[in-house]
């Protein structure tokens, strides 16, 4: 930050974030230390290359006044991205309830006897902001579902996965399809383990039931126990093999 005696003045280089083709602006903040009005005006080295608003004005005691600056669309890099043009920025009291109307040239002159304030400004380029990565770090794009798991007939992951992969080949669809024929395939196999398990409990409990009256009877219905011992394993395979 300049501070003169008049005006503060921020900042001290004139930043462009260079695009060829295309106008940029930025932006200076004058603030007015004293109980005075103070005029100023700003001139550059390069005149058709700037255009700035306002280029003259009044800062009222105490108060902040911004002038923007702005380059015009560049058609040509320059060597090694440096800039040479420079802006000079002129300072002088003025007498109370004066308006931009009545600044004149004569302000300005030091040769008049007026005290006059001057801060050069450098212009400098720099790199344009990045546009911010269309993909946020760490996000679920492209992850695998996630299914809840229970015991009471529904699906868990793996078989979710492994149905659902299996009728993706099947029928060339994404296993991550919405669709009703996916919808239709999940419930058909949901219903399947349903009546599996149903199935199940049940010869669990018959087998019990000949367990214990085999017990008190003969042997020969050990042999009946042994036989669907093995038809219910037969069936378990085939079941978790079909799921």
């Amino acid at each position: 930050m300049s501070t003169g005696e008049l005006l503060s003045i921020e900042p001290q280089e004139l930043q462009f974030p260079f695009e060829l083709k295309k106008q940029i602006s930025c932006s200076l903040q004058l603030t007015n230390k004293t109980s005075n009005y103070v005029a100023f005006k700003v001139k550059t080295t390069n005149p058709k290359k700037y255009c700035v608003r306002p280029n003259t004005g009044i800062v009222l005691p105490q108060s902040t006044s911004d002038v923007i600056v702005t380059m015009q669309a560049q058609k040509e890099a320059p060597a090694d991205m440096q800039c040479k043009d420079k802006f000079l920025l002129q300072s002088a009291v003025t007498s109370p309830g004066a308006t931009t109307k009545d600044i004149t040239p004569e302000m300005f002159h030091k040769e008049s006897g007026n005290t006059v304030e001057e801060c050069k400004l450098r212009v400098s380029y720099v790199a344009p902001p990045q546009p911010p990565s269309p993909v946020r770090e760490g996000s679920d794009e492209g992850s695998s579902p996630r299914v809840s798991v229970s015991d009471n007939g529904t699906l868990n992951t793996a078989e979710y996965t492994a149905a659902s992969s299996a009728f993706a080949e099947r029928i060339h669809v994404n296993p991550q399809d919405n669709s009703s024929e996916a919808k239709a395939f999940i419930s058909k196999l949901t219903q399947e383990k349903n009546s599996a398990i149903q199935q199940n409990n049940k010869l669990q409990q018959e087998l019990e039931f000949l367990r214990r009256k085999g017990n008190r009877s003969s042997g020969g219905i050990s042999f009946i126990y042994v036989i669907i011992v093995g038809v219910l394993g037969i069936f378990l395979g085939f079941l978790l093999k079909k799921t």
